[in-house]
């Protein structure tokens, strides 16, 4: 394999696991879902205060570290040349990252805080107040704080990886605070941590697009909508990035994520133009005055007298879905990286990326509420009534607009697109982090590892979203369930890599990387090689 070699300490343990968990899942769905339902309920209960405050807090520290003096420090060092152009990372950053929440919860999330607003609030439904509730709701949850979570786990590898010359890796970045426990057994069992959540994470994204491009070839043919179709989906993406996760990072996942971020600026821009555009506005505007008014009280809201619902509904299930994803979209970041300093890095994965979800929003959302507004409901009826109304209602809202067909077919593209590109970048991810010998000059995995890894996240995505079909589990339950699972042991990985890469940026003109032959003694076959010179990757 190119002087590459697999880490079987990482990669046995999560091949044996995750292929158990398909058959369970396989054998009994229903049992595997109940289970599931248990350790969330557990979750939930116990640290949903945890993932709202390490969330808020992470937002500000992410600021410091771009735009005080650390800022200027540079990923791989002073003389370190970026190799990739700032609109490819930007789009790569967008796409690669939430893009694909932007167009499954795009209208129904904001149509559904408008409509069903959390009673202990005492909002009245389809109100103004609700209107500005919804779209600060959306604010809070979809502009900075899942990009937080990704730019502080991409930040911590780039710098342990291209200036502390540690292995390409997500527990290298705990060298700071547990030293060389992090290259040895412990660093093993976090990065099987790390390969666990990114699995069912991934399983859950991509069950998520699956049903609502199911939905839409459901409205827009004669095809039903059903467990058929999204079995056949799922091949189709699997082998999508499977392909192009093949080709590498020069080839594969440039392509997809320009042209897919093109596709989203043109449906943005169609979207303003042709919705109700002084509405848009207004209520954007007016939705982002009462964030940043309240956004301390937004996060942190969490109803523990009144025993609303609504907080772990919504936000602490998306940033546990977010956070399961960060440490191996982090290390993808990371790659991206080098050569730019830490304050284009946050620009570039953190405000550039969260306020296009903030316009999106505003565009989508302020629409969806205009017209549901307007029409007495009919929108929100869908969602609540139909059997899978919540991925049907885009559908059912482009229909307000010219040419819905047709932008109706585009978005399906653009879902399609959004998928591979998150699950090329992450079934490479996976792949390395299973594989030793990846640097620089080589950075690539083996394509064997990548088929294989793509294969079982395609496996977990078919289980997710079958599982429980039937009876009354649905399969976006299912997709929550998976979601928050994969999240919760992270929750904790992200709080030490908070503290180390804290500690590390801090002190980095006093802190000396671990000699070659620390990293050596500790990493049994890892080629550590980490060269300054800029190379194509």
């Amino acid at each position: 394999m190119n002087g590459k070699r697999v880490r079987w300490g990482v990669f046995l343990p999560m091949a044996i696991l995750l292929i158990g968990t398909v058959l369970v899942g396989i054998i009994a769905p229903t049992s595997f879902y109940n289970l599931q339902t248990v350790i969330v309920n557990f979750a939930f209960n116990n640290f949903g205060w945890l993932f709202s405050l390490v969330v808020f807090v992470l937002i500000f520290i992410c600021l410091f570290l771009g735009f005080s003096k650390f800022g200027n420090i540079r990923v791989g060092g002073d003389d370190a040349e970026p190799f990739i152009k700032k609109w490819e990372w930007f789009a790569i950053s967008l796409t690669g990252g939430i893009g694909t929440g932007l167009l499954f919860w795009g209208t129904a999330e904001p149509l559904t805080h408008f409509m069903n607003p959390p009673q202990a609030l005492g909002i009245d439904a389809g109100s103004e107040e609700a209107a500005t509730f919804s779209m600060a709701a959306v604010m809070m949850q979809w502009t900075l704080a899942p990009y937080a979570l990704y730019v502080i786990c991409g930040i911590s590898v780039a710098y342990t990886h291209y200036n502390l010359k540690l292995p390409y890796s997500v527990s290298s970045t705990l060298y700071p605070i547990l030293g060389k426990r992090a290259l040895g057994l412990t660093g093993t069992i976090v990065d099987n941590v790390c390969m666990f959540a990114i699995a069912g994470a991934m399983a859950a994204i991509l069950g998520e697009g699956v049903l609502q491009i199911s939905s839409g070839i459901g409205h827009y043919t004669s095809i039903n909508d059903g467990p058929v179709l999204w079995a056949i989906l799922i091949l189709a993406i699997t082998a999508t990035y499977i392909i192009s996760s093949y080709t590498g990072l020069q080839k594969g996942i440039k392509f997809l994520a320009d042209n897919n971020a093109k596709i989203f600026i043109f449906l943005l821009i169609f979207v303003l133009i042709m919705g109700p555009t002084a509405f848009i506005f207004n209520i954007g505007t007016q939705g982002a005055g009462s964030y940043l008014s309240n956004m301390a009280k937004l996060h942190l809201w969490l109803s523990p007298m009144e025993g609303s619902s609504w907080s772990k509904d919504w936000p602490i299930f998306e940033w546990a879905l977010w956070g399961a994803n960060a440490p191996l979209i982090g290390m993808f970041l990371a790659r991206l990286s080098y050569g730019r300093t830490l304050r284009q890095f946050v620009t570039f994965n953190l405000l550039l990326p969260g306020g296009f979800g903030a316009l999106w929003f505003w565009a989508f959302g302020g629409s969806a509420m205009f017209f549901d507004w307007k029409s007495g409901g009919q929108l929100w009826n869908i969602i609540s009534t139909e059997d899978g109304g919540l991925q049907l209602s885009l559908f059912a809202f482009l229909e307000k607009f010219p040419l819905s067909t047709i932008i109706g077919w585009v978005i399906l593209v653009a879902i399609y697109l959004s998928f591979t590109t998150l699950a090329d970048s992450l079934t490479t991810t996976m792949s390395s982090l299973t594989t030793t010998g990846n640097t620089i000059k080589n950075p690539e995995p083996p394509p064997r590892i990548k088929i294989f890894w793509g294969s079982v996240m395609g496996l977990m995505a078919l289980l997710t979203v079958t599982s429980g079909t039937g009876g009354e589990i649905s399969g976006i339950d299912a997709v929550k369930q998976m979601a928050t699972l994969a999240g919760f042991p992270v929750l904790f990985l992200i709080i030490m890599q908070i503290f180390s890469t804290v500690k590390s940026i801090l002190n980095h003109d006093k802190v000396d990387p671990p000699s070659k032959t620390t990293v050596n003694t500790y990493v049994k076959g890892q080629n550590t090689e980490v060269e300054s010179s800029t190379t194509n990757l």
